[in-house]
């Protein structure tokens, strides 16, 4: 992909390993601080983990949650929340497999097997206590404060793009969300409550999602009053944006497609 000038090097960037409840409610440090028993007793929920990046100089900034392809949290998914990092963005990016191990996997039976196995509407509860986390932002120093309250994107791929359409109409705090070539939801009238401008990023001949789907859900958002922009990319197909799958990469049009990424949060969060 091409460079573009950014706010932040890649030396700027500093990431570390979260882990919180799944609830979305949260010990602070002064709960741990009279605890004496806080670093070591095991939590009753289950538990969110995964990896935040962010631009290690002072300031406040909005947020982005990542949402990974059928692959898992790999090296290709961490660069490019560096990348968005990098644009003046704090980017959380959950594990979707957490609850299946956390695996991450380069063969793509496993990976199709780890999607099957998924539940979304746990998975979703995941995502939304991101949000929250993002919100209260508690990290290793009590002192650091990242992150404007309810300044949230989501950015998903694949399995990651399903959940951000599905996601993106659920919480109404949500300014934005990004789909690259995820699955639409098969009742459309989930559509209608789409909550934030949606994004879609389309592969012209993609195998798992037809002209037709997106066709309908285009005109289910319409109709609603919704804001949806699809963009499609000749002569792609589906991964087209995986630098790591380079049978199917299409430099020319993820570099389109980063473009519009970036033009289009920038907008919706105010940066």
């Amino acid at each position: 992909m091409s460079e573009r000038v950014t706010p932040y090097t890649v030396d700027q960037i500093g990431f570390n390993s979260v882990r919180f409840s799944s609830k979305g409610v949260f010990d602070t440090h002064k709960d741990k601080m009279v605890d004496p028993y806080a670093q070591t007793r095991i939590p009753k929920e289950a538990q969110v983990e995964g990896v935040q990046f962010f631009p290690q100089v002072p300031g406040i900034f909005p947020s982005i949650v990542l949402l990974h392809e059928r692959w898992g949290l790999n090296g290709q998914i961490k660069d490019f929340a560096i990348r968005l990092a990098r644009e003046g963005y704090v980017v959380f990016l959950p594990n979707l497999y957490g609850r299946q191990g956390g695996m991450i996997t380069a063969n793509a039976e496993v990976a199709d097997a780890l999607v099957e196995r998924m539940d979304h509407e746990t998975v979703l509860k995941d995502i939304n206590a991101s949000c929250e986390w993002l919100n209260t932002n508690i990290t290793e120093d009590a002192l650091l404060d990242l992150t404007k309250r309810n300044f949230h994107a989501i950015i998903g791929f694949g399995i990651g793009g399903t959940l951000a359409i599905k996601f993106s109409c659920r919480r109404k705090r949500l300014r934005a969300a990004i789909s690259f070539y995820g699955k639409p939801p098969s009742q459309l009238d989930l559509i209608q409550n789409l909550y934030c401008p949606l994004l879609y990023h389309a592969a012209e001949k993609d195998d798992t999602v037809s002209a037709e789907e997106l066709e309908e859900m285009k005109k289910t958002a319409e109709e609603a009053g919704k804001s949806l922009e699809i963009v499609t990319y000749p002569g792609t197909t589906h991964s087209f944006f995986n630098e790591g799958q380079a049978d199917v990469y299409h430099a020319e049009s993820a570099n389109k497609a980063w473009g519009k990424t970036i033009a289009f949060i920038d907008k919706a969060l105010q940066v």
